[in-house]
């Protein structure tokens, strides 16, 4: 049930921030947003009607006053960056991101909060060519330039885990999305991750645009507002500190991805391949099958769509309005 709930979305002026707090109005719930944005920009992105506070929740006062007397809270606030700042800036997610989530689920749990959903990542997962099932996040340590704030992740959900064993606590849930992509991204492409960075590039008319890599390296995109509709659908119905993987479908190689945006320009666009770049894991692709019996999940949106829609908001909103800088 989300009608008639007050729930608290942390991180509800970001990528799946912003479809998940439109689609929880439209059920009929009482939202409460909090972000760091200001309240200029939280305003434009939430509109008038979704209550905002802006808080920095490492502080567990904070996570305590913010999450009292709700039904449900989301924590959406995730970690991204591009490949090529995986090593250099990791201590700046580090060690806000593990004091954020640890204080907001203890103080939901302090609070007694019926539900609440924690995203995690695929980042979480250890390098393997078949695609990723859940119960294979523990076969090994996460190797990619992102293993720290996978293991960040990591943490977050044996936080969930220990609060069911210890407490009996079975209001949180775990959710693990693909590599998410949509309008409202970090389209800077100093920070970006892969395709906001190609269409910023691309419709800023880099020629000839250079690409780390040889397009070999194969991905899962899932599109922010699927991630928000099987969100709620998890918040709702998923069993209590199980991980589910949601993701695109199939493995999409970059080589594809490139072709594709490319295609959607208006006008041509000249490539090249970089193979001495950094390139991540050569295959991150998971399996949804657990997703689809537990939830019925099903893919709504597919690549080219959710790239063809992206496209479209980029290119009618303004870039200096829209470039997005951590803190989220």
């Amino acid at each position: 049930m989300i009608a008639g709930h007050k729930i608290l979305v942390a991180g509800g002026t970001g990528t799946i921030g912003i479809p998940i707090v439109r689609m929880l109005c439209e059920r009929g719930a009482n939202v409460t947003v909090v972000a760091t944005d200001n309240e200029e920009r939280a305003r434009a992105v939430l509109g008038p009607e979704v209550a905002y506070q802006r808080l920095d929740l490492t502080d567990m006062s904070n996570c305590l006053s913010a999450t009292r007397g709700f039904d449900d809270v989301l924590n959406l606030v995730g970690i991204k960056g591009s490949v090529g700042i995986g090593d250099k800036q990791v201590a700046s997610f580090f060690y806000p991101m593990v004091l954020f989530q640890t204080n907001l689920m203890e103080a939901a749990f302090r609070n007694s909060v019926g539900r609440y959903l924690f995203v995690s990542s695929i980042c979480a997962y250890p390098r393997s060519s078949e695609p990723k099932r859940e119960d294979s996040c523990w076969d090994g340590m996460p190797l990619q330039n992102d293993r720290i704030p996978g293991l960040v992740k990591r943490i977050g959900e044996v936080q969930a885990e220990a609060y069911k064993l210890q407490y009996g606590w079975d209001g949180a849930k775990v959710l693990r999305p693909s590599n998410v992509y949509g309008p409202f991204d970090d389209f800077d492409p100093a920070t970006a991750q892969v395709i906001p960075s190609l269409i910023r590039r691309m419709v800023d008319g880099e020629r000839p645009l250079k690409i780390w890599g040889d397009g070999s390296a194969v991905r899962d995109f899932i599109f922010s507002e699927d991630v928000a509709y099987w969100a709620i659908e998890a918040l709702e119905r998923a069993p209590s500190a199980v991980p589910i993987n949601i993701g695109g479908g199939r493995g999409t190689s970059i080589a594809e991805l490139v072709a594709t945006l490319a295609r959607l320009m208006p006008e041509p666009t000249e490539y090249e391949w970089n193979p001495a770049g950094p390139v991540g894991d050569p295959v991150r692709v998971l399996d949804t099958t657990r997703a689809q019996e537990l939830l019925g999940y099903t893919v709504r949106t597919s690549l080219e769509q959710g790239l063809a829609k992206t496209v479209e908001w980029f290119r009618s909103t303004s870039p200096n309005s829209i470039v997005r800088r951590r803190p989220t």
